[in-house]
């Protein structure tokens, strides 16, 4: 290994050390006991906290159908595509008196007009028929 080469891994290093150390001094380092207690949590916010939203089932998965945040569908997957939240945000959906804590398995919408497309199983959990109006929040650990 040349000089050059073991100077820029050492400098890689210490800015993936420092970029470490900088992200535990923003989030505080550990969970207080109410939020290692019990899992995830509905995030409070201001009014209700929910949001509405058109939602509607994706359909059953082809076979071996993979999502864009690299995940393989079967149909007892899951979870929901959203186009704006990150891959495995974890949020909180309600319809019909259920609520479900779920995340973000995929950013590709199949269908125009919705806001979340969710995987059959959890339609089917919800009773989700059709495109319908749901409510979401986040959830924080």
């Amino acid at each position: 290994m040349s000089f050059g080469i073991l100077q820029r891994t050492i400098a890689l290093a210490a800015v993936a050390l420092l970029a470490a150390v900088g992200a535990l001094a923003v989030t505080g380092g550990a969970a207080t006991d109410d939020e290692t207690a019990s899992g995830p949590q509905p995030v409070p916010v201001a009014g209700s906290g929910w949001y509405q939203a058109l939602a509607g089932s994706r359909g059953a998965p082809a076979e071996a159908e993979h999502t864009t945040c690299r995940r393989i569908l079967t149909a007892r997957s899951l979870g929901v595509s959203n186009a704006v939240l990150p891959c495995g945000a974890k949020i909180f959906l309600s319809y019909g008196g259920t609520e479900v804590l779920t995340e973000v398995i995929d950013n590709r919408l199949k269908r125009p007009g919705r806001q979340f497309e969710l995987t059959e199983a959890l339609a089917q959990r919800l009773g989700i028929d059709g495109t319908q109006q749901i409510e979401w929040r986040f959830a924080r650990r």
